[in-house]
């Protein structure tokens, strides 16, 4: 496995990945180099949305807009991208001239790979990142892999094998954000690398303790460690067909949402607030440990803003006894971490002419160059 190590002072060229996913609370931005396949995380920042903003993606990603206000949110994405990528480089003190390139995520508020017309919506003007650092931006990763007939997610299992693969055991990366998703590294054939999205993280419980605490989530799980599991209520939840569909697949709020809960619930009258939030965090865990590799051995490592749900963990650790589970520290790469380095990554790729997708992930018809490059 590549070396994977944090240093604050160097004049190597460089990259920036900038990172918002599916819990939209805010703008995670990495500056990284690769030098000899070690990864080194030269300086992180993170920029919080301002409260109205993120009300305002919300109601986009439910189809609640119109398209001034989408035009609107790209441009004032596209400045806050900028900030955050500015922050990043000022703050550890490199050169501009060492920074290569910027690769730029942007804010997912619609994802449908399904269908004729498949398509995946992120904000955030790449054009306004480029004018604002005078550093050339790369962005709109997803469409390049879509044409080819791929789902265009997820991205980041080709970084998981390029940085998590090992030699000696298999590995299953699991990134829990709004939505989750796995990755599977098995060591004897590294070109068999898989991954898929396996439904909801934190989205769903994120949405039911928003409307029922006010709170944008539930801080270790403590909410849901007070309820009680509604087994008629989570076997009616596991019936959702994506959680059986057949790979590749991938998902966002635009399915599993507050409304999602509330059509579930209006088959389930009188389940408590607590008790619905304790069941969420059960599905969440249910549906990784259903859908991950029936392999006899391998080791989980977790990534993501789920890993700080103790209570979530706790569950996935039960539903899935087989396996060993640590975060992807112990790999040497914080796990708050992982997917802004992915997009520096992906935007070394794209500079370097190299692919940045698998085909075995997304469904595409090959390995492609991803991004559009916006210059300065």
């Amino acid at each position: 496995m590549p070396a994977v190590a944090t240093d604050m002072t160097t004049h190597i060229k460089t990259y920036v990945g900038l990172m918002s996913g599916t819990s939209m609370d805010g703008i995670d931005a990495a500056l990284v180099s690769f030098v000899q396949g070690a990864l080194t995380l030269h300086a992180l920042r993170t920029l919080p949305y301002p409260p109205d903003l993120r009300a305002r993606l919300e109601r986009l990603s439910q189809n609640q807009g119109t398209p001034d206000e989408i035009g609107e949110v790209d441009h004032q994405l596209g400045h806050l991208f900028g900030e955050a990528a500015s922050q990043v480089i000022e703050s550890s003190g490199i050169p501009l001239t060492d920074i290569v390139a910027i690769g730029s995520h942007g804010q997912t508020v619609r994802h449908q790979p399904k269908g004729i017309s498949r398509f995946s919506m992120q904000l955030g003007d790449p054009n306004m990142i480029a004018e604002r650092t005078g550093i050339t931006t790369i962005a709109d990763f997803r469409r390049r892999d879509m044409a080819a007939g791929g789902e265009g997610a997820p991205l980041v299992p080709a970084f998981h094998r390029a940085f998590f693969g090992s030699l000696t055991e298999d590995r299953c990366i699991i990134n829990i954000g709004g939505i989750a998703n796995i990755t599977w590294l098995p060591h004897k054939d590294p070109e068999q690398a898989s991954g898929f999205d396996t439904g909801p993280g934190n989205a769903l419980m994120d949405a039911w303790c928003h409307d029922q605490t006010g709170r944008h989530f539930d801080e270790e799980g403590r909410w849901a460690s007070k309820g009680q599991v509604d087994e008629a209520l989570l076997a009616d939840m596991l019936t959702d067909g994506y959680f059986t569909a057949p790979v590749p697949k991938s998902t966002g709020k635009e399915k599993f949402n507050l409304s999602w809960i509330r059509t579930m619930l209006a088959r389930h009258p009188g389940t408590s607030a607590v008790d619905v939030q304790r069941t969420l965090l059960e599905l969440s865990a249910q549906t990784i440990a259903q859908q991950l590799p029936t392999a006899s051995e391998g080791k989980l490592y977790i990534c993501g803003g789920g890993v700080n749900n103790l209570a979530l963990m706790d569950t996935l650790a039960a539903a899935c006894p087989q396996y060993d589970i640590e975060s992807t520290q112990a790999l040497g790469l914080d796990p708050q971490w992982v997917e802004a380095a992915a997009f520096a990554w992906l935007a070394k790729q794209t500079v370097e002419a190299s692919s940045g997708n698998l085909p075995k992930v997304t469904g595409a018809r090959g390995k492609r160059i991803l991004g559009a490059l916006y210059q300065p």
